[in-house]
């Protein structure tokens, strides 16, 4: 079979490309099917995590009256006898006899029979040492239960943890959260071109993925080792199946860059054939990164594993994590898809024909709106470096300044909010 032959053969064996939304249900809904099993981490140990169990109040919060000024616990009518203090972090006695008082600290508890807590600025004293003043009509002092009360969900399982709530945990009396496991994440660097260190030239190219997308991924959530990160992988077939095998080893996701095609020394799909794997995607209807892939295998142990095929140009394989590895993500962590913001573009974008175009854009956010950005080839990363996202571009439209369209921001670190 001539080369010419067997290239077509390829080429008519591989299935019409998802369209780009279709692909990112999918790929998220065998995410959200292979979920990683939840742990107990202490709560320093959570930014980033996402919760298993919806977070409940083990008390009313606050658990006790608390008063909200620094001032005077007062019992009746003033003025009032100085029969104490109470400090943060007590338990005082009862105020029993009217025209007491008790000087009081800001969250410090009040004491049972307070009628009014009289602010210290609005006090004055007598010459015999009583305190005197008129209390405010509303109570200065919080109740218990005012904001949750004990065993009220505050937030359900699948929230992504940061420092709020985080804080928020700590103040209901949790010492430990129980969160999704962090999928751990390998990279496999394919291709005889590429250099490592130093500047391109002679035919061979610069590695820009092997340290760029680690940080992406654990930008997503990611664990991802020194140890995890391997290449160039020889351009060969043994290799490339070694190299996959060694990964899904100790990986929940191996994503590997360049090979997704089928040229001469494109060896992804028939290794993944040897190792068994399924694919969930295989090619999708975006442009920029069509040639992108989700593939998926059962272990020895029973869990499944997967590896996303990256384009080798650098913006495709960028357009791959952020439209197969995030939803995947999303579901392996037990999380809900997060809804696409939208922003009005602030130029005109072209479309793409039957493909979604995900186009490079940088959000002017005090106005909403999205300006397309220059050297956004598929092989070029200057537009990605100033960039805050993706504008999508459905098929069949072209994007018309003043459109209003979706966005797929970039990742930013674990526990960030996003625009």
């Amino acid at each position: 079979m001539s080369t010419e032959t067997a290239a077509a053969t390829a080429e008519a064996a591989v299935p019409p490309p998802a369209g780009w939304e279709e692909a990112r249900s999918r790929v998220y809904a065998v995410g959200l099917a292979a979920a990683l099993p939840a742990v107990s981490r202490p709560l320093a140990d959570t930014d980033g995590h996402t919760l298993a169990e919806p977070l409940t109040t083990r008390t009313d919060l606050p658990a006790f009256p608390t008063s909200s000024v620094d001032g005077w616990a007062v019992r009746g009518t003033g003025p009032w006898d100085v029969i104490g203090r109470v400090l943060a972090g007590n338990t005082p006695a009862p105020l029993t006899v009217d025209g007491t008082t008790v000087e009081i600290a800001t969250g410090a508890m009040v004491p049972q029979g307070t009628t009014a807590v009289l602010r210290i600025e609005e006090s004055s004293r007598t010459s015999d040492g009583r305190v005197t003043g008129t209390p405010r009509p509303k109570p200065e002092w919080r109740e218990p239960g005012e904001e949750a009360h004990a065993g009220e969900e505050l937030l359900p399982a699948g929230t992504p943890v940061d420092p709020a709530l985080i804080g928020l945990a700590a103040s209901c009396g949790h010492d430990q959260l129980r969160v999704r496991r962090q999928p751990r994440a390998a990279l496999l660097v394919f291709g005889d071109e590429l250099l490592t260190a130093g500047p391109p030239g002679a035919g061979r190219v610069r590695d820009a993925l092997g340290p760029a997308v680690p940080a992406w991924l654990r930008r997503y959530g990611c664990q991802v080792r020194p140890s995890d990160v391997v290449g160039p992988v020889a351009d060969t077939l043994p290799a490339h199946v070694a190299a996959l095998r060694g990964a899904l080893a100790n990986a929940d996701l191996v994503c590997t860059t360049g090979g997704t095609m089928h040229g001469p020394v494109d060896h992804l799909h028939p290794a993944l054939e040897a190792l068994g794997a399924d694919y969930v995607v295989n090619t999708v209807a975006v442009r920029p990164g069509f040639p992108m892939l989700l593939a998926r295998l059962a272990g020895a142990d029973g869990r499944v594993r997967f590896v996303a095929g990256l384009p080798g140009n650098p913006q495709s394989a960028i357009v791959a994590l952020v439209s197969l590895v995030a939803p995947l993500l999303a579901g392996l962590s037990g999380r809900p898809v997060p809804a696409l913001p939208y922003a009005t573009l602030a130029e005109p974008v072209p479309g793409r024909g039957a493909y979604t175009h995900l186009a490079l854009v940088r959000l002017d956010r005090a106005a909403g709106t999205a300006h397309p950005l220059r050297h956004v080839g598929s092989a070029m990363l200057r537009g990605l470096a100033g960039a805050d996202g993706f504008a999508v571009i459905r098929p069949g439209t072209t994007g018309e300044a003043g459109a209003r369209v979706p966005v797929v921001p970039l990742p930013l670190l674990p526990g960030e909010r996003s625009w």
